[in-house]
């Protein structure tokens, strides 16, 4: 795969029967896939299987996409959806954030290190007593730094809606926060 390959012509290169083309595109999108499965799952081995069926839907549907839409937001809708169905079926409950994606923002090295691994273990407590929808919506705006338009297109609701939901999810996330540190939290946000 080049690496300045756009998604579009990797998909143009299955349709036209170039099976490496699966790979590259898997590669491309698998961590992310994962991450959006793994807030919602809540386990390593869940989030594994979402995003493996995830995989499978999209390329069964690959014929049927609308190559002038992005193909990430098509794709990440499959991987919430799947999530959902996953969770719904299974009833688990969100767990922490993967110890890898932690490991990017925090380090122990410092003291400054422990405070930011604190405040994440803090608000990784209050995401855990969010609704998987507000999580997904949080994660997304500022972990994956995708914009409401983005975000509306892979939850399937409008962007104005994303906005409203957004708003909501912090005061629940503050809320939450409020509950575990008390009157700390101004401190830490």
């Amino acid at each position: 795969m080049k690496t300045n390959e756009t998604d579009n012509s990797i998909i143009e290169r299955i349709l036209s029967g170039d099976k490496s083309g699966y790979k590259d595109l898997a590669n491309r999108h698998k961590d992310y896939a994962f991450t959006v499965a793994y807030k919602i799952a809540g386990t390593r081995e869940d989030a594994e299987e979402i995003a493996q069926d995830a995989f499978i839907q999209a390329f069964q549907a690959l014929p049927n996409f609308n190559q002038e839409a992005k193909f990430t937001t098509w794709f990440y809708r499959i991987v919430f959806n799947a999530a959902l169905m996953f969770k719904r079926k299974n009833r688990i409950h969100t767990e922490d954030i993967e110890a890898s994606q932690s490991a990017q923002f925090v380090s122990a090295d410092t003291d400054n290190d422990l405070k930011i691994k604190e405040q994440r273990k803090y608000i990784q407590q209050a995401l855990n007593h969010l609704p998987p929808d507000d999580v997904t919506i949080i994660t997304l705006f500022y972990l994956k730094e995708q914009s409401l338009e983005e975000i509306a297109q892979v939850v399937g609701v409008s962007a104005e809606t994303i906005k409203v939901k957004l708003c909501r999810a912090r005061k629940k996330l503050a809320e939450e926060m409020k509950k575990i540190l008390g009157g700390e939290v101004k401190t830490l946000i």
